[in-house]
């Protein structure tokens, strides 16, 4: 039952690309270092959620045209 319950955790925050999670992990990690320094930190998520939807959906374009050649 626990490892039941820890793939569903892991399918949810990784789902299909690990990448996104590791940049959402990222982002969070810059956050949290700039905030404790005392710097303005509320544009990093955004900017970084920008920037990781822009690489995965370009990902995503080039492997759907690919798979059409």
């Amino acid at each position: 039952m626990l490892r039941r319950f820890g793939l569903f955790w892991y399918d949810f925050v990784v789902g299909d690309d690990w990448r996104v999670a590791v940049a959402v992990v990222a982002a969070l990690v810059v956050t949290a270092v700039l905030a404790a320094a005392g710097v303005p930190a509320w544009w990093v998520l955004p900017a970084a959620a920008v920037a990781i939807l822009a690489v995965s959906l370009t990902r995503a374009a080039r492997a759907a045209d690919s798979s059409r050649r």
